[in-house]
């Protein structure tokens, strides 16, 4: 899962940042509005940290903006201003969630999860296809009852396949969720097909009843056998 932490305090962005990594979230930042503005209109997160106050602008703003790209849901405001009138405001906007400064960083963390279980899988720690159950509190791909090793970026390919199940995913979409938005820079995204290859071999092996198939020029998608 992919997040964006838009804080302008250093100290409690580098906390955040090091807790989630520890998750294996992806982790991208911005520090000011005018950074967070870009970001957001450029890219898709699965949530967004919001802080209100920023240099150059206010985070009401930028849900604002999300609000009107249909782009607010999975938002949890962050910020030291701990009034009701800010809290009513950025609900009313689409913010799923409010934690006020300061905060514990393991109240946050489940604040992430709970939003995301509730927005992505009705509240589940599992997705469930076939004989496939992938746990994501525990990161363990079960093939009929068996584990099946996977690694890091393997798992999170196949979180967001099993997420987008029957829906043509492009290499550029896939790219950009489980390697972040840095992909722009990569010369070429040859570095999938590897990854694609060793997943689809794990999932064979193990007699999955999903299949990746390509298709030619644009991407793949995840299918039933």
């Amino acid at each position: 899962m992919k997040i964006l932490i838009i804080e302008d305090e250093e100290d409690l962005l580098d906390a955040i940042t090091s807790s989630l990594l520890k998750e294996y979230f992806l982790i991208e930042s911005a520090s000011d509005y005018h950074t967070a503005m870009d970001k957001i209109q450029m890219y898709d997160y699965d949530c967004i940290l919001l802080d209100i106050m920023l240099p150059g602008g206010s985070g009401l703003q930028l849900l604002e903006q999300l609000k009107q790209s249909e782009k607010s849901e999975n938002v949890i405001i962050i910020s030291a201003k701990d009034s009701l009138d800010d809290k009513l405001k950025g609900l009313e906007l689409g913010a799923d969630d409010y934690l006020t400064k300061p905060f514990h960083i393991a109240e946050l963390n489940a604040r992430i999860k709970a939003v995301l279980r509730r927005k992505k899988l009705d509240g589940k720690h599992t997705i469930e296809t076939r004989n496939v159950v992938l746990d994501l509190n525990e990161r363990q791909l079960l093939v009929n009852g068996e584990a099946v090793a996977l690694n890091r970026k393997e798992f999170d390919i196949l979180n967001y396949f099993l997420l987008n199940t029957n829906r043509l995913v492009t290499k550029s979409a896939l790219a950009e969720h489980v390697w972040g938005d840095n992909i722009d820079q990569a010369d070429n995204l040859d570095f999938i097909y590897y990854q694609i290859k060793n997943l689809r071999k794990k999932l064979q092996q193990a007699n999955a009843a999903i299949e990746i198939e390509s298709v030619y020029g644009v991407g793949y998608k995840m299918v039933e056998k």
